[in-house]
């Protein structure tokens, strides 16, 4: 993932303070907060994943199951324009790394 995009997606997260508490669940309000700790976190592994395909391989997998359990987390928690966008984030890196992982790490 290009440097850029990951800055851009960082700021986009900090600057990110709505949360609605979807059907009546206390907990949504931590488990959100907790899902863009993991999400900014896993970015950061990224910007830092330099080293072989092996290496790679491992850090991209890790971030494709974040992205996975944070999607779940927004899914369940957050609602209108704000829930569509950060699920398309969080789906989207999903699906890139993805095919990432399918072309340079022998598919899983």
């Amino acid at each position: 993932m290009p440097l850029p995009r990951l800055a851009a997606t960082l700021v986009i997260l900090a600057g990110f303070s709505h949360v609605a508490q979807a059907q009546g669940e206390a907990t949504c309000g931590r488990d959100v907060l907790v899902a863009q700790s993991m999400q900014r976190q896993a970015l950061e592994q990224l910007e830092q994943a330099d080293g072989d395909d092996v290496q790679n391989c491992r850090v991209w997998r890790r971030h494709v199951d974040t992205m996975r359990r944070v999607a779940s987390v927004y899914g369940r928690c957050l609602s209108g324009s704000e829930r569509a966008q950060r699920l398309a984030q969080v789906q989207g890196s999903d699906r890139e790394f993805s095919a990432t992982i399918k072309a340079r790490c022998g598919g899983r």
